[in-house]
C-alpha cells in the first residue's frame, strides 16, 4: 500500500501550486477562481449563473446574517436584535461565523469572509460559487418560484419604498404593519402553482404605478355588503359571487389579506405585498436544504481532491481542507449530547457520494432497490437529474439506499403516549427499510411539517369575520399561546373579528380561538 500511495504522489505535477500560504491576495484569489471554475465547468458540467465574489469583513458577516443574509434589505427592528445576539454570541465565542453566503440572483453574489485563509476561500467558492450557484440556476422549485433576475432590483426598491413609508406614515405605523406581515410569512406562501411565479421587475413597475395613481382604499368587493349585520340568513346573489370572487378555500394568508382587506390602506397593502413576495422567494430554501448541502458539499469535495490531483495545492492545503470537510460532515449519535437531529451537510454528502458509488460500482442490493441508476456510468449526469428535480423529501423517498442507511445507523422509534417506553418499529431488514425510508421522507415534506392553515370563510352578512381552519396533523393542536399572538396580528391587518378552528378527523372542531382588532 505504501509503495502504491508513493507512486500516486510522485505522479502529482510538481511547481504549479495556486497558492503557497495562507495568506491570500486578489491576485492569487482570481487566479484560484479561474482554476475551480475550469474544473466545475468544463469537468463537472456544472451550469452555474455568472459569478460575483465579495469580500467581507466579521462584522460585514454579522450584518448579513441579521438582513437574511440579503445584500440590500429594508430597515426593520427585528433585524437590529438579531444583529445584536449574534454580534455578543461571536464575541464571547459563543459562536462562530459562516465561512460564506451565497444568494440566489443573477449574477450570484458569493460572500466570503476575509479572515478565512487561502485554502477555506477556494473552498467557500467551489461550495458556494458554483455548487450552490448550479443548484439554485437549475432546481425545478426555484425555476418554478423564485426571480434571479430581479430580486436585488426589487429588495433595492422595498427598502426604499419602506423608508418612504416611514417619512410619510411614521416608523409606528409601518412597523404595526411589517411586524404582522413577519408573524404570518410561514403561511403566506403559494405551495402549488396556482399562481405565477412572481416578476420582481413587473411587481417594482406595478408598486410604482400604485404610488403615482392612489386607488381607492375600500375594495370593490366590499361595496357589495349591507352596512349592518341583517337578522335573517338570506344569501344574496351578489353574497354569493362575493363569495366566488374570494376563491376560498385560500392558503396564502397574506395574499388574502392583501386582496381582500377591508380595512388596509394602499400602502399597507404594498408593504404587506413586498414581505408575500420575499417569503415566496424564500420558500424553495427550506424544502431543498439537504439538496442544497450535499449538492454544494459534493461539488467542493470533487474540485478540492481535483485540484490536488493536478498539482495545484499542497498537501498541507489537503490537510486542512479534510480536517474542514470532516467537521462539516460530522453527524452526532442520537445518544450524544451534541445531537440535534440529523445534519443536513452529513445526510446530503453521503447520499451525492453513495448515488456515485451506486452508478458506478452498484451491488446486487442497489440493482435491486436502485435499477434506474444502478451501473449507468454517468455519475454527473445522473447527479444533475436529481439536483434539477427533485426536493428534500423526494430525493429521500427515491435515492435513500439501504446501504447508507446501514452506514448511518438509521432506525425508527415509535413513540405513543400511552406506552412507557420507546419502541424500536423499524431496522435493518426489508421491511425496516422502507419503513426508515418513508419516515425521514416525512420528516422533510413541508405538508407534513408545516401546520395546514387555510381562510376558510368570511362572514359576508355584516360582521366580515375572517374565519380561519387548522386542519390537524396526527390531532396535534397549535400551541395556544402563539396560536392566539398570531392570530391577533391577522386581525390587525383585517381590520376586523377573526377566529380559527382546529379542525381534526372526521371533521370535528377540536378547539376554537378569537381575536380582535387591537388598535
Amino acid at each position: 500500500m505504501s509503495s502504491d500511495r508513493s507512486a500516486i504522489a510522485g505522479a502529482r505535477p510538481k511547481g504549479n501550486l495556486l497558492f503557497e500560504t495562507g495568506e491570500w491576495n486578489f491576485d492569487t484569489l482570481k487566479r484560484t477562481f479561474d482554476a475551480i471554475e475550469d474544473i466545475a465547468i468544463n469537468e463537472l458540467g456544472l451550469d452555474p449563473y455568472p459569478v460575483q465574489v465579495e469580500m467581507i469583513s466579521s462584522e460585514q458577516m454579522l450584518d448579513a446574517y441579521s438582513s437574511i443574509g440579503m445584500p440590500v434589505f429594508y430597515h426593520h427592528w427585528s433585524f437590529g436584535k438579531r444583529f445584536t445576539r449574534d454580534e455578543t454570541m461571536y464575541r464571547k465565542g459563543y459562536s462562530g461565523l459562516a465561512y460564506e453566503i451565497v444568494i440566489n440572483s443573477n449574477p450570484c453574489v458569493c460572500y466570503v469572509m476575509e479572515e478565512n485563509t487561502m485554502t477555506m476561500q477556494a473552498l467557500v467558492m467551489a461550495h458556494a460559487a458554483f455548487g450552490h450557484n448550479h443548484f439554485f440556476k437549475n432546481n425545478y422549485l426555484f425555476k418554478e418560484w423564485t426571480d434571479a433576475d430581479g430580486i436585488l432590483d426589487y429588495l433595492n426598491f422595498a427598502k426604499a419604498y419602506v423608508t418612504r413609508c416611514e417619512e410619510q406614515h411614521g416608523i409606528a405605523a409601518v412597523e404595526r404593519v411589517i411586524d404582522a406581515a413577519h408573524a404570518l410569512m410561514d403561511n403566506s406562501v403559494n405551495r402549488y402553482g396556482r399562481r405565477p411565479r412572481p416578476s420582481f421587475a413587473a411587481e417594482k413597475k406595478r408598486a410604482e404605478e400604485r404610488l403615482e395613481h392612489q386607488r381607492t382604499t375600500y375594495n370593490d368587493l366590499w361595496r357589495t355588503l349591507p352596512k349592518k349585520p341583517k337578522s335573517e340568513s338570506v344569501i344574496t346573489p351578489e353574497m354569493e359571487l362575493a363569495r366566488r370572487k374570494l376563491g376560498l378555500p385560500e392558503e396564502n394568508l397574506l395574499y388574502f389579506i392583501e386582496k381582500f382587506s377591508p380595512s388596509l390602506k394602499d400602502w399597507e397593502r404594498e408593504l404587506v405585498r413586498i414581505v408575500r413576495n420575499i417569503a415566496q422567494y424564500f420558500y424553495p430554501q427550506k424544502q431543498t436544504k439537504m439538496m442544497n448541502e450535499g449538492c454544494a458539499t459534493y461539488v467542493h469535495y470533487r474540485i478540492m481532491n481535483r485540484l490536488y490531483d493536478l498539482g495545484k495545492i499542497s498537501e498541507g492545503s489537503m490537510l486542512e481542507f479534510l480536517s474542514s470537510q470532516a467537521n462539516v460532515v460530522f453527524q452526532p449519535d442520537f445518544d450524544d449530547r451534541r445531537y440535534s437531529g440529523l445534519n443536513p451537510y452529513a445526510l446530503g454528502f453521503n447520499m451525492m457520494s453513495d448515488i456515485e458509488r451506486i452508478v458506478t460500482a452498484p451491488t446486487a442490493e442497489d440493482r435491486e432497490y436502485l435499477p434506474e441508476i444502478a451501473g449507468n456510468g454517468d455519475v454527473m449526469g445522473t447527479l444533475k437529474t436529481v439536483w434539477s428535480n427533485f426536493r428534500d423529501d423526494s430525493c429521500i423517498a427515491q435515492y435513500l439506499s439501504p446501504n447508507l442507511m446501514r452506514k448511518m445507523r438509521l432506525f425508527k422509534l415509535a413513540d405513543q403516549n400511552e406506552a412507557p417506553h420507546y419502541l424500536v418499529d423499524a431496522i435493518h431488514d426489508e421491511r425496516g427499510y422502507a419503513r426508515v425510508r418513508r419516515s425521514l421522507a416525512r420528516q422533510y415534506d413541508p405538508g407534513e411539517r408545516d401546520p395546514n392553515i387555510q381562510v376558510a370563510d368570511v362572514d359576508l352578512k355584516g360582521s366580515r369575520r375572517l374565519v380561519l381552519t387548522h386542519q390537524l396533523h396526527n390531532d396535534v393542536p397549535l400551541a395556544e399561546d402563539n396560536a392566539r399572538a398570531v392570530l391577533g396580528y391577522v386581525a390587525d391587518l383585517w381590520g376586523y373579528d377573526v377566529q380559527l378552528l382546529g379542525i381534526g378527523a372526521n371533521d370535528v372542531t377540536k378547539y376554537q380561538y378569537d381575536a380582535s382588532p387591537r388598535g
